[in-house]
């Protein structure tokens, strides 16, 4: 998951200006799968703190494509978002600026690591706290996930900081537990690091790629805001079948190749992105043809060489 900011008028209720995005408009909240795609998405201002929307989307989710982790950017995290993301199933794994900043936290005051200890510091969770509200963490959840309960209208109210909140303390020391773990899972795995930085990237990138697709320049020329988000879907509509188009034409010519005898390194291939722009006509003719297709695309790959028995040409 990750935003990108889109020009609006300025004469609309939805947008804002906002120094970190340097324009002024609305943010395209985007959930993009490890597929490249993207699933689902909410047009919000750009003001908003990401991570607000996160578990509000991952929950509006209707695509057959069911998430169990979620990685996002920096402003896609915080403490009650990691808590209340374990609650609800999800495993959170964001790309974190600054993480060597960030408090790691012991489970009693008597632990201590032989080789990580200077890390954590005096910090100790408070698991009485978690105990005592349990019952209580447990029930928002639910109402989150039952639809009762807005989990955008929770976290904007969780995010005040209020030491006084009772429940913001219980999910500020739950995610506490959960963001140690991570951050230690973080720094032993390497595949971890490697997964999240690709993922986070991939997201980016397809920000890119729909930006480029937008024919007639990035402004969103109307002030309606279920007209603004409609233009966001459609553009990630578009973006999406050229990318499927894309990945079956690299199917083909990898294919191709492996028929011809020719070996197709598996790392090679992986090197190559269906975000490509150069074989895109975006100033083409556009034609919608909601016909099925004469023959099925081929989307397997057959890399061993001959294997498909093509004959030369």
């Amino acid at each position: 998951m990750d935003g990108s900011q889109i020009d609006t008028w300025e004469n609309n209720l939805l947008a804002e200006s906002h120094i970190r995005y340097g324009g002024y408009g609305g943010l395209a909240m985007r959930f993009v799968s490890d597929s490249y795609i993207a699933l689902f998405s909410r047009f919000v201002s750009c003001g908003a703190w990401e991570a607000v929307y996160i578990i509000d989307g991952l929950l509006r989710n209707d695509s057959d494509v069911q998430p169990d982790t979620i990685h996002a950017d920096t402003q896609g995290q915080s403490l009650p978002v990691f808590g209340l993301a374990a609650l609800l199933g999800f495993e959170l794994l964001p790309r974190i600026r600054n993480w060597a900043d960030l408090n790691f936290y012991r489970p009693d005051p008597a632990t201590s690591y032989q080789h990580i200890d200077s890390l954590f510091g005096n910090n100790v969770i408070d698991w009485g706290l978690i105990e005592r509200h349990w019952t209580d963490l447990l029930r928002t959840a639910i109402s989150i996930r039952e639809g009762r309960v807005s989990s955008v209208t929770l976290l904007r109210r969780l995010g005040n900081h209020s030491h006084k909140n009772r429940l913001y303390r219980a999910f500020r020391e739950l995610g506490r537990v959960i963001r140690t773990i991570t951050l230690l899972r973080f720094l032993s795995e390497s595949g971890l690091r490697e997964q999240i930085t690709a993922i986070t990237n991939k997201a980016e990138a397809f920000h890119g790629y729909a930006e480029w697709l937008m024919i007639g320049g990035k402004l969103i020329g109307h002030n309606d805001p279920d007209h603004q988000e409609r233009v966001v879907k459609f553009n990630e509509l578009l973006a999406n079948c050229a990318i499927y188009s894309t990945a079956l034409d690299i199917t083909d010519a990898a294919n191709q190749l492996a028929a011809e005898g020719y070996p197709v390194d598996r790392d090679d291939l992986a090197t190559i992105t269906p975000y490509v722009q150069h074989t895109i006509r975006r100033m083409g003719d556009l034609v919608l043809d909601l016909a099925p297709p004469e023959e099925a695309p081929a989307t397997r790959l057959d890399l061993e060489p001959r294997v498909l028995f093509v004959p030369r040409v």
